[in-house]
């Protein structure tokens, strides 16, 4: 058994939510601040996660083929997005951006307002209030919602495929190779990583109810 799509798809699913971590922690901040243009702006960030992936992958390789612009653009400073890992942590970055926004944003609405409130009161700055008490009291909400993130990379099949290919030992990732699996008519290989799969997800699903319970305890203490 070749444990190749394994590592890459730890690998892939890893760097995609490194990305994905900063850049929907940035994105739910801005938009609970948002006072007008917030259903509109919040409906664009969360579009990836009601397309099917192929539109996503289809959508991403307008964008980044090698007639695009864009495209072009990184061929010439030698970087490719087509048939490279590259382009398979893009695919991931873009599917579970919307599962760490969301999720993101719901902790951060769950803190208390008069936190705010009394930092504003104590002379605090946005940036302050930010990192020093909106961001603490929502910290595990956050990490569930990293959580939740990396278990979408991970799983990520649609657009991978369109973008980055199967190649095996290079883009090939577990759910892939289930797919690849089963097309040739090995049921047994296909089992194993289907598996394998079962079981990442299953302990994501049981950190992220570990986190969310303990994130009930410390407002059942707090008295909210």
């Amino acid at each position: 058994m070749d444990y190749s799509p394994l590592w890459i798809s730890v690998k892939v699913a890893f760097c995609a939510t490194v990305i994905t971590f900063f850049l929907g922690i940035a994105a739910a901040g801005w938009v609970l601040s948002l006072k007008k243009l917030r259903l509109f702006v919040d409906g664009i960030f969360s579009l990836p996660m009601v397309l099917p992936p192929t539109v996503v992958g289809f959508f991403l390789l307008l964008l980044f083929g090698r007639n695009s612009v864009l495209g072009t653009m990184l061929t010439k400073i030698g970087v490719s997005m087509l048939f490279t890992w590259q382009g398979a942590v893009l695919c991931a970055v873009v599917v579970s951006f919307p599962i760490m926004y969301r999720t993101a944003l719901g902790a951060f609405e769950q803190v208390d307002v008069n936190l705010l409130h009394a930092g504003r009161t104590l002379g605090m700055t946005e940036r302050q209030l930010f990192f020093k008490v909106l961001l603490p009291g929502a910290s595990p909400g956050v990490a569930a919602a990293a959580i939740l993130a990396f278990a979408r990379a991970l799983g990520e099949f649609g657009a991978t495929v369109m973008l980055a290919g199967n190649i095996p030992g290079k883009t090939q990732t577990m759910s892939i190779a289930v797919y690849t699996a089963m097309q040739s008519g090995d049921r047994t290989l296909a089992y194993r990583w289907v598996a394998v799969i079962m079981a990442i997800s299953f302990t994501t699903i049981f950190l992220m109810n570990a986190l969310t319970a303990r994130q009930i305890q410390k407002i059942s203490r707090r008295g909210w």
